[in-house]
Order: C-alpha cells, then structure tokens, then sequence
C-alpha cells in the first residue's frame, strides 16, 4: 500500500510537471507566432519606407523641373515687362512732340 501510494505521489508529480511543460510550449509557440507577426510587419514597413523614399525622389525630381521652368518663366516675364516699359517710354516721349506740332498747325 506504501508503494501505492509513493507511486500515485509520483504519477501526481509527473502529471504536473507535464502540464507545467505543455504550458510552457504553448506560450513559447504563441510567442514564436508574435515574434513572426513582427517580422512580417517590420518587413511591410521597410517596404514601405522603400515605397515612400521613391515616391519623395520623384517628387523632389519634379518639384526641381518646376523650379527651373518657374525660372525661365520669371526671366521672360522681366524680358517682356522691360520691352513694354520702353515702348511705354518712347511712346511718353513723342507724344509732346506731336502735341507741340498740332499747336504749332492751329
């Protein structure tokens, strides 16, 4: 009866300890799983950096080609503003001459 007892003692214990076990296996299970799901966001988010740096490339790319042709176009903007202005003048200036000579006929 002793030894009865000591080996359903030991069954316990062993029962136990293979609960404790499989316990353990299923946290470091869920843990390997978390571990992965992390690996695979972290990998989405560098492809996504990837993504968003080609994008910004792109973007500065364009935003250059603007700026030069926003250049040019300011440059034959003062062309043009300056070729008005001295037509502007030489109109200003014949016009008393022609004032003068239409008081001069009257």
């Amino acid at each position: 009866m002793v030894a009865s007892l000591m080996l359903d003692n030991a069954l316990a214990r062993l029962d136990g300890a293979l609960g404790q076990l499989e316990a353990a296996a299923r946290r470091r299970i869920e843990a390997e799983r978390g571990r992965g799901n992390l690996e695979t966001e972290l990998a989405l988010m560098q492809d996504d950096r990837a993504r968003l740096a080609a994008e910004l490339d792109g973007a500065m790319a364009r935003l250059g080609h603007v700026e030069t042709a926003a250049a040019d176009v300011d440059q034959r903007l003062q062309r043009a503003l300056g070729v008005i202005g001295a037509v502007i003048d030489r109109v200003q200036e014949q016009q008393p001459v022609e004032e003068e000579a239409a008081a001069e006929t009257e």
